[in-house]
């Protein structure tokens, strides 16, 4: 979007391709623009004739024929802006749907900067702000235009005395709103902003009520409400006032324009150059004027605000992610290989270069083959999580390379990386949606025999039985999942059913089974050990315990590889970090 007035690319995307809703919008809108340049004619026809005495059936026509007129207006004028409004919410959802999967194709690290309040309005407020442009803009820009040239049209033709001073008038009054009509952008555009990172505030406050009560804080969090209304308040101020220029603008206007018509009409009339039906007429017109003046007002105060969204979204939209598409390259099928080649990795990596201290991983080397079960251990900061989040390819390394299955993650389409990769962790995210749903994250390809089948085998089967509905409801797999109604334990349980589905060469578990009871924790031991079968994986824990199925052992510390191993060939090695720890058993050192 480069162009210098990005509202017509826009509308060129967006509405472009509903060019029939808008070729019948735009029929409509003619038709409008002549049924009301009809009325007045009739009037003055009707003025006239009266004074003529013309005989009374003939006024009766002519009566019953403007009423006619005025009512098909109306009806053409409510078709127009339902057609309008159709055309508003298709274009308007389909920017949201663009918005949404540009916001999900974008690296963690923009989502770590934003809260998801910001995005919802981001996404959803600055469009709605977008609705009022898409869907009148036409009706009240283009076609008021239209009609104020068809009114001064008309009244050139009837006095071109008259025509050239309503033209003069006409030209000052919509100058006028052109020249005003910057006024108020910077403050809506300002106002956009302060109202989303009022939706992020209250966003990431709410999720985190059950702590806010518990410590009781709500006082800290009603001080930041306020503080973040009056910032709202300061803004929208602003911003009004620059409306309220334009609206008294308007005023000013009318009122000269009125003026002008009973002037010009006052003296042209006592001249006799014109009827007084004329004068009627002209007066009717000027008035006319009024109201497509007073709409293109209200149509540039929305397009103030039209604007600032517009800007908001095109910056959004001008956001790339740090993580561009490979090649293509192929995974091979079944387990995957990991390789991490002297990997070095900072959030910030502009940072690290002045700080190398930044540096969350330095210089890490481990080789996994296929098929094998990594165990990493390390202190809470020491680049575990890090570790897992380059081998989904959430973040490329500063330096170094990543290979799973023999291939560079920066060489492979990203889709590919996370289908044939996954991992699970401690924090299970459920979706208000069907157990199916949320089981197989909306992929209709998988048989719900399959799914039926994987629940039974990890124990949750009757868990399914009791969710389901009561008669006459949707039950089973269609079933509504409630977060509420799951352990912690469940939760894991199904997390754990997601992996069996998506059948990967690769599993990492951060973490995965910290939040299970011992008695839970065993039950999903041989599940896990199933889950191994045929592929590598990669376990992080704070636990001994959870490592001792493990293959390899590789211990981080402060970012570096401390010590990398068998398990077997470190355990009977009395000199090594791990037989220490499994020797004292000092699990809170890797807490």
């Amino acid at each position: 979007m480069r162009s210098a007035l990005p509202y017509f690319d826009l509308l060129r995307s967006y509405v472009g391709p509903q060019w029939p809703r808008a070729a019948v919008l735009a029929v409509l809108l003619l038709a409008s623009i002549a049924l009301q340049l009809i009325g007045p004619q009739l009037l003055r026809y009707f003025i006239d004739s009266a004074i003529l005495g013309v005989p009374l059936e003939t006024l009766t026509r002519t009566a019953v024929v403007f009423v006619g007129v005025a009512l098909l207006n109306q009806l053409v004028t409510a078709e127009a802006q339902y057609v309008g409004e159709s055309l508003a919410w298709r274009a308007t959802n389909a920017l949201r749907a663009d918005l949404t999967l540009h916001c999900l194709q974008l690296d963690l690290g923009f989502h770590k900067a934003r809260t998801p309040g910001e995005l919802i309005e981001r996404i959803d407020g600055d469009v709605t702000a977008l609705a009022g442009f898409f869907s009148r803009f036409v009706i009240d820009v283009v076609g008021n235009v239209l009609l104020v040239l068809g009114i001064l049209i008309v009244v050139a033709r009837e006095n071109a005395i008259a025509g050239a001073v309503l033209t003069t008038f006409a030209l000052f009054a919509l100058l006028l709103l052109g020249a005003l009509r910057k006024i108020a952008v910077a403050p809506w555009r300002e106002v956009r902003q302060v109202q989303a990172r009022l939706y992020g505030f209250l966003g990431e406050y709410l999720a985190g009520t059950e702590d806010i009560r518990s410590s009781r804080a709500e006082g800290h969090v009603m001080n930041g409400l306020a503080l973040q209304h009056r910032a709202w308040f300061e803004a929208r101020q602003r911003a009004t006032v620059g409306a309220a220029i334009l609206w008294s603008s308007t005023l000013i206007a009318i009122a000269v324009g009125n003026a002008l018509a009973f002037a010009v009409g006052g003296y042209l009339w006592s001249i006799g150059a014109i009827t007084l039906g004329t004068v009627f007429l002209l007066f009717q017109y000027t008035d006319m004027l009024r109201q497509p003046i007073e709409r293109l007002r209200h149509q540039l105060e929305d397009m103030q605000q039209a604007v600032a969204g517009i800007a908001r979204v095109q910056e959004l939209l001008r956001i790339r992610s740090h993580l561009p598409e490979g090649l293509g390259a192929a995974f091979p099928v079944g387990a995957l290989s990991v390789e991490i080649d002297a990997v070095s990795f900072a959030y910030e990596p502009t940072a690290a270069e002045a700080d190398p201290r930044q540096l969350v991983l330095r210089d890490v080397s481990v080789r996994v083959p296929a098929g094998r079960v990594l165990g990493v251990l390390g202190r809470t900061g020491s680049g575990k999580t890090t570790l897992a989040r380059l081998l989904l390819r959430f973040y490329d390394p500063t330096d170094g390379a990543v290979r799973v299955g023999g291939v560079d993650l920066r060489a492979a389409n990203l889709d590919e990386v996370r289908r044939r990769s996954t991992m699970v962790t401690q924090d299970v995210q459920l979706f208000h949606a069907s157990v199916r749903d949320n089981l197989t994250f909306f992929d209709d390809s998988i048989e719900d025999s399959r799914i039926e089948a994987v629940l039974e085998r990890i124990g949750l089967g009757t868990w399914l039985r009791r969710s389901s509905r009561a008669a006459g409801e949707r039950a089973g797999l269609d079933s509504e999942m409630r977060g509420g109604e799951l352990s912690a334990g469940e939760a894991q349980l199904l997390a754990f059913a997601r992996v069996f589905l998506r059948d990967p060469g690769l599993v990492i578990l951060d973490e995965a089974s910290s939040r299970l009871d011992p008695a839970t924790e065993r039950h999903i031991e041989e599940t896990i050990d199933t889950l191994m079968e045929g592929r590598t994986g990669i376990v992080i824990a704070h636990r001994l315990a959870t490592v001792e199925r493990c293959d390899d052992i590789l211990i981080l510390e402060d970012g570096r590889v401390a010590e990398f191993g068998s398990r077997k060939a470190l355990a009977a090695d009395v000199s090594s970090r791990f037989a220490s720890l499994l020797r004292t058993g000092l699990e809170p050192v890797l807490a």
